[in-house]
C-alpha cells in the first residue's frame, strides 16, 4: 500500500476514533485524523532534540520540528503511532513515553489531535532518510528563541505545541 493509500483513523472534533480512511482522503478532505508525537529531552531535561523534515514530505516540507512522530493509522493507538514514528524517523527504541496532552490543530486541510508525548534520550539518532535531512540539540531557551520568531521555518503544529509545552511544562 502506498503512503496515501495507507489507512489512517479518523477522529471526531472531540477526540475519539469513528473509523479509517485512506491517508490521501483525509489530505484531501480535512478530514479529522490524529497523530503521536514525541518531543525528545537530553536526560538532563535542559535540550531538546530538533530535525529538520526532507524536502518531499507531504506536509510542511523542509521545516524543522521538535516533536518526532506521524499520523495514527487504523487500528493504532496514539501510544503506539509515537513509538513507531520515534523508531523510524529517528531510530530511538524501547524508551520511556510520558504522557504529556493533546494538542488540536485546525488549519486548513489539517485538522488533527496531536496526542503528545516526551522522552528523555541522549543518542545516539539514527535519521530515517526519507523524512529527516539532519537534527540537533537546542537548549530550552535556544528552542523557545526559534518559536518566539515568526520568520523561523519551523512546522506550524510542531511551534503551537511546543508552545503549549513551555506554557504547561515550564511556567
Amino acid at each position: 500500500m502506498s503512503g496515501s493509500d495507507e489507512l489512517v483513523a479518523l477522529y471526531d472534533l472531540g477526540g475519539t476514533t469513528v473509523g479509517a480512511a485512506p491517508r490521501s482522503r483525509v489530505r484531501a478532505e480535512g478530514l479529522w485524523h490524529a497523530a503521536g508525537v514525541v518531543l525528545v529531552r537530553s536526560s538532563d531535561g535542559e535540550r531538546v532534540y530538533v530535525h529538520l523534515r526532507t524536502a518531499t514530505k507531504d506536509v510542511y516540507p523542509s521545516t524543522w520540528d521538535c516533536w518526532a512522530g506521524g499520523v495514527v493509522a487504523a487500528g493504532e493507538t496514539p501510544e503506539e503511532c509515537a513509538r513507531r514514528e520515534l523508531a523510524e524517523e529517528l531510530g530511538v527504541h524501547a524508551v520511556e513515553l510520558r504522557p504529556l496532552f493533546t494538542h488540536v490543530y485546525d488549519q486548513g486541510t489539517i485538522r488533527c489531535h496531536n496526542f503528545a508525548f516526551e522522552a528523555r534520550w541522549d543518542g545516539p539518532f539514527v535519521h530515517q532518510p526519507s523524512e529527516v535531512v539532519e537534527g540537533r540539540w537546542l537548549t530550552l531557551g535556544e528552542l523557545r528563541s526559534w518559536l518566539d520568531d515568526p520568520s523561523s521555518a519551523f512546522v506550524p503544529d510542531g511551534r503551537l505545541g511546543a508552545l503549549e509545552w513551555f506554557r504547561r511544562e515550564n511556567a
